[in-house]
């Protein structure tokens, strides 16, 4: 058995050397794994099934070949890509997956996979807009929409987003470990999967009962990151986006 996790690529027109970096990813590393899991963020932002965002018909096409080969897809909503929906995941041949999800590693250790923004409980006004934009009567209304009204939406959303951004403290940005260890305690799990806050880590923590970890996926800006679980452990790995990619060059951070 070999899993792999991606997500945090905030794929987009602007940022062509990332699409060519997931493509990498998809003929190099994916091949011959049993399941890929996609855990939130992976477009920059998403409008709708009905409007995918130009310039990543290569992406869908690498993602419906991955399924097809044999391999397991799953997608979970980030809080940018919120807004997909079957149509897509069909499309591709994914499973779309709840906000919490738990699986039975490759490892043997029952792990829970997130996207993680709901772990960052201190920034009380950003949970106050999560509860709302993951809410079906308010998504129901925004794709409702014209296609030109939800891309005014996501452009004023995402300037939104960058200016609170600047202005907010890291901590405040980053997981609450009282909601973390909770989490934890709720679903008895000793693993917790997540990415959202683009910092790449292994995290050992104390329950109080029994040693428990967190592993933080990075997001792909000048390196793409991926977790790889097998039999024999679980490598947290990078690899450098740059045009002269190849698999030397994804090597892994730590394993555990």
């Amino acid at each position: 058995m070999r899993q792999l996790f991606i997500s945090d690529l905030h794929l987009q027109p602007e940022r062509p050397d990332i699409t060519t970096g997931l493509l990498w990813f998809l003929e190099h590393i994916a091949p011959g794994s049993d399941e890929l899991y996609l855990l939130g963020d992976i477009f920059e932002y998403w409008i709708g099934d009905d409007a995918p965002l130009p310039g990543l018909e290569q992406v869908f096409a690498g993602l419906k070949k991955v399924s097809a080969d044999g391999t397991r897809l799953y997608f979970q909503h980030g809080n940018r890509d919120f807004l997909v929906g079957n149509a897509f995941t069909d499309a591709i041949g994914a499973e779309l997956l709840p906000e919490a999800y738990l699986i039975d590693a490759a490892d043997g250790i029952k792990s829970l996979l997130m996207h993680g923004d709901q772990l960052c409980t201190d920034d009380v006004e950003y949970q106050a807009f999560r509860k709302m934009v993951r809410h079906p009567a308010w998504q129901q209304t925004v794709l409702s929409k014209t296609v030109e009204q939800r891309i005014a939406m996501a452009q004023r959303l995402r300037s939104e987003s960058q200016m609170q951004g600047s202005q907010k403290a890291d901590e405040i940005m980053d997981v609450n470990t009282d909601a973390v260890l909770e989490t934890l305690r709720s679903h008895d799990v000793g693993r917790l999967i997540h990415g959202h806050t683009h910092r790449p880590a292994i995290h050992q923590l104390d329950q109080g009962k029994a040693p428990a970890q967190r592993i933080v996926l990075g997001d792909w800006n000048k390196q793409g990151w991926y977790i790889e679980i097998t039999e024999s452990g679980l490598d947290l790995r990078s690899f450098s986006l740059s045009s002269s990619m190849n698999p030397i060059n994804s090597n892994p951070i730590s394993r555990h």
